[in-house]
């Protein structure tokens, strides 16, 4: 099977593991060979968390720059900083809203300007989803449900081999009973606004 590979960027607390498990456990359930790794800053701390998870005929879990078929960005600035593990093949679906780090709330740096970031990626690469997946996350039931929105639209652009239904069913399996359906409604709305993207 040919190598999909797949790199996602978070900050520490926004549910980068979860959204990685819950693929890496889809694609065993699909009979797709899957390979995982995982980076973790300070993640406590609001650091950068990162996971490569990659399908099909791989032998190693290390995404090099220019590799990664896909790049789904939980936070804007961390995609932006993924940016040279794209190519001009490249999806990458990135929520708009931003979680400054600790040095730009006490002024010690600056937050870089997203709409000339963004316009420069749109450039660089096949296609660009882009929306702020944490009102989405609220429309659904609580802003911790920003890693099933990104799923969701993860999912919409068919950048991996997983279907729509493994990953959904997977999602109900790792959740607590009770996030069940916030999750879920959560992956429906960034799927849909992915859609509204094409």
């Amino acid at each position: 099977m040919e190598a999909t590979k797949l790199i996602i960027v978070a900050v520490g607390g926004q549910g980068n593991l979860l959204a990685s498990k819950v693929l890496g456990e889809a694609a065993i359930k699909l009979g797709v060979p899957v390979r995982m790794s995982e980076i973790h800053g300070m993640a406590q701390r609001g650091g950068v968390v990162e996971s490569a998870v990659l399908f099909g005929d791989v032998h190693s879990t290390i995404i090099s720059n220019g590799e990664a078929d896909a790049l789904l960005g939980f936070e804007p600035s961390e995609t932006l900083r993924a940016m040279n593990k794209a190519n001009r093949n490249t999806t990458v679906i990135t929520n708009l809203h931003p979680l400054p780090p600790f040095t730009v709330a006490i002024g010690k740096g600056k937050y870089p300007d997203l709409d000339s970031s963004f316009k420069l990626v749109k450039e660089k690469c096949r296609r660009l989803i882009a929306f702020d997946g944490v009102k989405l996350a609220q429309d659904a039931g609580t802003v911790m449900s920003l890693n099933m929105v990104m799923l969701g639209a993860l999912a919409q652009t068919k950048s991996v081999p997983i279907s729509v239904e493994a990953i959904k069913d997977t999602i109900r399996f790792n959740t607590k009973k009770n996030f069940v359906d916030i999750n879920i409604k959560a992956f429906d709305l960034g799927y849909e606004a992915a859609a509204k993207m094409n």
